[in-house]
């Protein structure tokens, strides 16, 4: 058969060895060919069950007992090991090239696999090393899930990879998604000397996009990619088998496999695996993640799943972060003005607070008439508890480190001093300080999110797109339900009421409150995802 024909193979299929079970009568093997043949794995490792209880019939197929330790001392030095990952039953092979750090953990190795092969870690997985992977001997390093579940074997965080490749030709298996039954072989190649910085890890190689997830296995990925190449040789029967199978209404066209593409993959594992900075560095002494700047390469990192992860980055490949940021001085003062006339009020004597610790009302009523704040809030306008731009515009300027509360004293910080008068220098300030501080990490990672979603360009819905990243990273509501739109919005609000005070949206269909972005408030977004405080 040539190579890349549309073909089901048995585990039991090696070159140049003897077909199973042939002592077996004829008939009997075309009976049970015929009785197995369109079993899901699941399906099979069943029947192995039932079969191996015949065999023993003392044994309980259900327990499996702990097979001896495989596992090897781990290594006194950090060096990089050059593995070839292959998904097994595909023709041609479908690999990737990798070089790894050999300290990794095993449930960071499942993350690097994750990403190569574009998969969205959307099932369960598991580790084994042994003469195959469903060997008796073979021992398992299990998924979370699988230790809750009380199975037999060891913690997959618990296992570093030199610990079970040591020497050229060991092989490892990886199982991902147990309905569809993706077995991937890892095989070590080469052991070499680290050099520093050194990536973790980073993909090298590979050959053929990843399949799509819940396609249905080998087969089915198989059978897809015949049927969407007209050059496969075996397109025509793949289209006819398509139709036979999957029935007329799927479109092969819209089943979509991961497009193999090196930078990407490489753009992701840099963000979850930074460079040690020096030999047998762990992740601790890194480096910023990727080239990525400030806290970026951290949010990449806590996002749980290869899809959304990659999502994330491509918001941040188009938000442009390596090209410089421009801005004109009457476009800062302008945009700066709120803060600005904050910090001139205050001046070098400071307003005497309330006290309860809030502005008086003088001062509450002249920066509703000298800010123009009138149509975006109702009520008198006169007590700062009562009127939030006002108090909005105080705490966000405190956060921002321009001013203090001292003895009961409104005063500027010696910065907030410094830039009176320097509209540039303060609009850059203001810049490195998004999104403002919280104690809150979802209130700082959804204000990133947005600022990223602005920055890209995003035309849709902001609030879905924050939403659905924080939901990634594994935010949920009070109640443990999902996070919709408005909570995004709820927790991201410090940064949007900046970026409004600024003048980053313009006005929603009210008049009232924040619409889309201009392209002065993009401008602002990109300088404050570019720049960070020493």
């Amino acid at each position: 058969m040539p190579a890349g024909s549309v073909a089901r193979m048995s585990d039991g299929d090696e070159p140049g060895g003897s077909p199973a079970g042939a002592d077996l009568p004829e008939d009997v093997l075309r009976q049970f060919t015929a009785a197995i043949s369109g079993m899901s794995p699941g399906e099979l490792q069943g029947v192995l069950r039932e079969l191996t209880a015949l065999a023993a019939p003392d044994q309980d197929p259900a327990v499996r007992s702990a097979p001896p330790s495989r596992r090897r001392p781990r290594r006194a030095d950090v060096v990089t090991y050059r593995v070839r990952i292959d998904l097994k039953g595909t023709r041609p092979p479908l690999w990737r090239r990798l070089e790894l750090s050999s300290d990794l953990l095993l449930d960071e190795l499942h993350r690097v696999i994750q990403e190569a092969f574009g998969w969205t870690d959307s099932h369960l997985h598991q580790f084994s090393s042994g003469p195959s992977p469903h060997s008796p001997e073979a021992e398992l390093y299990l998924c979370p899930f699988q230790v809750d579940e009380g199975d037999i074997g060891i913690p997959e965080e618990q296992v570093r990879v030199d610990e079970v490749l040591a020497d050229p030709g060991d092989k490892l298996y990886y199982e991902y998604d147990f309905g569809d039954g993706w077995e991937h072989v890892i095989k070590l190649e080469t052991v070499s000397a680290r050099t520093a910085p050194a990536p973790r890890a980073v993909c090298t190689d590979g050959r053929r996009d990843g399949p799509a997830e819940d396609c249905g296995g080998v087969y089915a990925y198989e059978l897809m990619a015949a049927a969407t190449d007209p050059d496969h040789p075996d397109h025509a029967e793949a289209v006819a088998e398509s139709e036979h199978v999957f029935g007329r209404d799927i479109d092969p066209e819209a089943i979509d496999m991961t497009r193999f593409d090196i930078s990407e993959i490489n753009t992701a594992l840099a963000a979850a695996f930074p460079a040690s900075t020096s030999p047998g560095a762990g992740q601790g002494e890194a480096a910023s993640a990727g080239g990525l700047p400030g806290p970026l390469g951290e949010l990449v990192s806590v996002v749980r799943d290869s899809a959304n992860r990659r999502k994330l980055l491509q918001l941040l490949g188009a938000a442009r972060l390596d090209q410089p940021v421009l801005i004109d001085v009457s476009i800062a003062a302008r945009m700066v003005h709120p803060y600005s006339w904050l910090l001139d009020r205050v001046g070098t004597e400071g307003i005497k607070l309330t006290g309860a610790g809030y502005l008086p009302p003088v001062h509450v009523e002249a920066a509703m008439t000298a800010l123009d704040l009138g149509e975006e809030w109702i009520g008198k306008g006169n007590r700062e508890v009562q009127t939030m731009p006002v108090l909005h515009l105080r705490e966000s300027a405190t956060k921002m480190g321009l001013l203090r509360k001292h003895r009961g004293m409104l005063l500027a910080t010696s910065v907030g001093k410094k830039l009176c008068g320097d509209p540039v220098g303060l609009w850059w300030h203001l810049a490195e300080r998004m999104p403002p501080k919280s104690t809150d990490r979802c209130e700082t990672q959804a204000g990133l999110l947005l600022l990223a979603a602005i920055a890209a360009g995003v035309s849709g819905d902001l609030n879905a797109i924050v939403a659905q990243l924080l939901g990634a990273i594994g935010w949920v509501r009070s109640d443990g339900t999902e996070l919709t739109g408005s909570a995004a919005a709820a927790a991201a609000w410090d940064t949007r009421t900046v970026l409004w005070r600024l003048g980053g949206f313009g006005a929603d269909g009210h008049g009232s409150g924040p619409g889309k972005p201009t392209s002065e408030g993009t401008v602002f977004v990109r300088a404050a995802l570019c720049t960070w405080p020493a």
